[in-house]
């Protein structure tokens, strides 16, 4: 039940994500990031079966960067690149580690 969590979580801030790149990026920017945006979980995954981690863990650590990302930015991710700067980049990555250790915790203990 709670990979079901996970995968739904997932769903849910990665499609966030894209509805707030779609409508806060203009110009020659907007097509790179929707096209690395809908890259991203297939090559993740990829990625770490290659590796030797399972899909699991990248689900989870997506799930985690993604929440980190909308509450970072305030569910306006573009704030991370146009008025971020270090410190917002630093919140995101906390927040990114907090949220996967939460959910690796969530997945493998209940």
């Amino acid at each position: 039940m709670a990979v079901l969590v996970i995968w739904a979580l997932g769903a849910v801030g990665w499609g966030a994500v894209l509805a707030g790149l779609r409508t806060g990026l203009r110009g020659r920017s907007r097509g790179a990031a929707l096209f690395a945006h809908a890259a991203t979980p297939a090559g993740t995954v990829l990625l770490f079966s290659l590796v030797g981690f399972g899909s699991l863990h990248a689900t989870i650590a997506l799930t985690a960067e993604w929440w980190a990302l909308l509450a970072v930015t305030g569910f306006r991710p573009e704030r991370l690149v146009a008025t971020g700067g270090p410190g917002r980049l630093a919140a995101w990555a906390a927040g990114t580690a907090a949220a996967a250790c939460a959910a690796q915790w969530f997945v493998f203990h209940l």
